[in-house]
C-alpha cells in the first residue's frame, strides 16, 4: 500500500513529543505538508519540523496553547499563511493526564485541565480549521486504551476525558459527514513514550506489558501508520470509527 498525500495540508498538535512526533514525521513521508503544533516545548518542536525538512519535505512549527481559542485561531492564519487556503488534514493529538491521583484527591483545577487539553482542545481545534476544510477533509482524533478500561492507577479523570473524545468522534463523524468530512479516531494502548517516562513508574510499566498478549509495548509509529491510513484515500469508508491499536490488549 503506497500512501499518497501530496500537497495535503496537515496540522499535527501536540507534535513536539511521542506520538504526535510520530504522526508528523509520518504524514510528512507520506508527501503531506506539516503544521508541527506545540504549546511549550519549542526546541523540540523545531528539531521535528527540521527533521521533515532534512529530508526534502515541508514542516513548519507553530505555537498554540489548543485550550486557548486565540491562539488557535492564530496559528490557522498563519498556516493559510503560508501553505494556501485550505487545511486537508487535522491531528488532534494533544492531551495530558496532568497527573495521577485517586479520584477521592481529584480536584476541581486537576479536572478541569485534563477536560481542558483532552475534550475542550478537540472541539476547539476543529472549530479553528473547519471553514477552510473542504469536502475529503479528514479529522482524526486520538484517543486511549483507557477509554474503554477507565484507566489504571489513578487515571480515571484521563480515561473519562478519553472516553468524551471517543463520544465526540462519533457525533462529529454525523455532523460533518455532510460536508464531506470524514472523523475518526486512534485509540493507543500502552506504548513507549515521555508520556508514560513522565506519569508511569517503571514497575507498573512493566507489570501493564505483561497484559498484552502480543507481548511488548506499542512505538509511536505504530500509531503513526494507522493515522495516516485514515488520512488517506484508503479510508474513504471509514466513518466514526475508533480504532484500537493495542497488542490485543483490549481482547486479553
Amino acid at each position: 500500500m503506497n500512501i499518497q498525500l501530496e500537497n495535503k495540508v496537515a496540522i499535527v498538535t501536540g507534535a513536539s513529543t511521542g506520538i504526535g512526533r510520530a504522526i508528523a514525521l509520518a504524514l510528512a513521508e507520506s508527501g503531506a505538508r506539516v503544521v508541527v503544533n506545540y504549546c511549550s516545548n519549542e526546541n523540540a518542536a523545531l528539531e521535528v519540523a527540521s527533521a521533515i525538512q532534512a529530508k526534502g519535505q515541508t514542516a513548519l512549527a507553530i505555537p498554540a496553547d489548543v485550550t486557548r481559542k486565540q491562539e488557535l485561531d492564530a496559528m490557522v492564519q498563519q498556516v493559510l499563511a503560508n501553505f494556501g487556503s485550505r487545511i486537508d488534514i487535522l491531528v488532534n493529538n494533544a492531551g495530558s493526564m496532568i497527573q495521577r491521583c485517586p479520584i477521592m484527591d481529584l480536584d476541581e483545577e486537576t479536572i478541569d485541565k485534563v477536560f481542558a487539553v483532552n475534550v475542550k482542545g478537540v472541539i476547539f481545534c476543529t472549530q479553528a480549521i473547519l471553514p477552510y476544510m473542504e469536502p475529503g477533509g479528514r479529522i482524526i482524533n486520538i484517543s486511549s486504551i483507557a477509554a474503554r478500561t477507565g484507566g489504571a492507577g489513578g487515571s480515571v479523570h484521563y480515561a473519562a476525558a478519553k472516553g468524551a473524545v471517543n463520544t465526540l468522534t462519533w457525533g462529529m463523524a454525523l455532523e460533518l459527514r455532510p460536508q464531506g468530512i470524514l472523523v475518526n479516531a486512534v485509540a493507543p494502548g500502552l506504548i513507549k513514550t515521555p508520556f508514560h517516562e513522565k506519569f508511569t513508574r517503571p514497575e507498573h510499566f512493566e507489570k501493564m506489558k505483561k497484559h498484552i498478549p502480543i507481548g511488548r509495548e506499542g512505538k509511536p509509529e505504530e500509531i503513526a501508520a494507522a493515522v495516516v491510513f485514515l488520512a488517506s484515500d484508503y479510508a474513504s469508508y471509514l466513518m466514526g470509527e475508533v480504532i484500537e491499536v493495542n497488542g490485543g490488549w483490549w481482547m486479553g
